[in-house]
């Protein structure tokens, strides 16, 4: 809905997102392997909150309430009560409240949310942090935890990795009611490589695919699921990273913009923030995102804006399909011209509605809780013209955000506008 107390995003912090395939990525054959360590969840968080009231000029204690968006900190990190734990990051934060946000992958739009729905309750200054860590399992335990965002007894059986394969579903019925093929997702995949070699912060900074890799299963680029109906339609280029990594932005009233040390002058408004659910395990038409469409509809009618007026745009990418649905879900193009809009290059850097400009989940990471807060971040500073390599020439001054939660059965849509 759109905030009846204006609601601006002020500043932010970010850390690298890391895992497999990152240089600083510690493993057992990397050359510091034994004697360093990955950053923990809490060293993650506290980075970033801290980062964040440094990037604003605030003390600890000017922020009136804090959210911590996060999925499975209990079962990667034998860690729950994030709130309580970001508050441990300074002792400006004792007797602030602070609260973990849960909502699957749509965690940090959901603490997004949160935060407007706080300023529009009274707080002044929010804090707004996602952080997640995914690198202490394997890859087969990590897919049983990260299942918990289906409905685990009626999807879990789908295959051992059943996210990739739902989505595999997903992409299957695409080309059936379309009539496209699979191959046609690649430039959607060779695009986030390409836009992550820019960002110095992307988990596949330093990794290139090309369209023609993204097209082809190989050895380097399997088809992978055990469900053989679904292997076909599904390689591992076409799925989002297994990261670590935090994001945290302050969000301010009018009168806590007032109260900043600096950064003032940056000031991004939310016009509207939208979260929408369906029921889980029930997806009637694998082929749309309904769920995100209901949130952009709502995000769009409160701010009084359409699709044309969206000049860069963050959506959730946690597979290529996705992309391309989510592109036709916020109005971007037609249903079934998803794949064709990134092969014209319209969702390219020189493109007319740049998408996922550091790389997106599928190249830039996907530490699953800080991701909604991720994107409101790079709205933010493409906005702002501080995304450096890969900031668009275009000066753009309005964006949006989709943020999903499992098989879009939550998603939350934000929309942005620099004045």
């Amino acid at each position: 809905m759109k905030p009846n107390r204006r609601v601006t995003v002020a500043g932010g912090a970010i850390t690298p997102f890391i895992g497999k395939f990152h240089p600083d990525f510690i493993w057992k054959k990397h050359p510091d392997f034994g004697t360093k360590e990955n950053p923990s969840l809490e060293q993650l968080l506290h980075r970033v909150v801290l980062g964040a009231c440094e990037d604003v000029g605030i003390d600890a204690a000017i922020v009136d309430r804090g959210y911590v968006g996060n999925f499975v900190g209990e079962l990667f990190c034998q860690q729950g009560h994030l709130g309580a734990l970001a508050v441990a990051a300074d002792t400006g934060f004792l007797y602030t409240p602070f609260t973990r946000i849960e909502g699957a992958c749509a965690s940090g739009g959901l603490a997004i949310a949160a935060g407007v729905d706080a300023i529009q309750a009274g707080a002044e200054v929010v804090l707004v942090s996602g952080v997640e860590v995914q690198s202490t399992q394997n890859a087969k335990v990590g897919a049983d935890f990260l299942a918990r965002a289906a409905h685990y007894q009626k999807e879990r059986s789908i295959d051992p990795f059943t996210f990739p394969a739902m989505f595999a579903r997903r992409t299957e019925a695409y080309c059936h009611k379309h009539d496209v093929v699979p191959e046609a997702l690649a430039p959607i995949v060779a695009k986030a490589y390409c836009n992550a070699n820019r960002n110095p912060n992307a988990h596949m900074h330093s990794v290139t695919v090309t369209q023609q890799q993204a097209a082809e299963a190989s050895d380097a680029n399997p088809c992978f699921l055990d469900n053989e109906s679904l292997n076909p339609w599904l390689k591992l280029s076409d799925c989002s990273q297994v990261s670590d990594g935090a994001c945290a932005v302050i969000l301010c009233s009018d009168e806590g913009l007032a109260r900043l040390g600096q950064g003032a002058d940056r000031a991004v408004e939310i016009q509207a923030c939208s979260v929408a659910c369906g029921p889980l395990g029930e997806v009637a038409d694998f082929a749309r995102m309904d769920v995100t469409e209901a949130a952009a509809g709502v995000a769009y009618s409160s701010a009084g804006w359409n699709a044309n007026d969206i000049e860069v745009a963050e959506v959730h990418d946690c597979f290529s399909i996705s992309e391309a649905l989510m592109c036709e879900a916020l109005g971007f193009c037609n249903e079934g011209e998803g794949t064709q809009l990134a092969a014209d290059g319209a969702t390219s850097l020189e493109g007319r509605i740049p998408v996922n400009t550091g790389g997106g989940l599928m190249a830039f990471g996907h530490p699953v809780g800080a991701t909604g807060v991720k994107q409101v971040y790079e709205l933010f500073r493409q906005l702002n013209g501080l995304c450096g390599d890969y900031q668009l020439a275009s000066s753009p001054r309005r964006g949006i955000c989709a943020n999903m939660g499992g098989d879009d059965r939550t998603s939350v849509v934000t929309l942005l506008e620099k004045k």
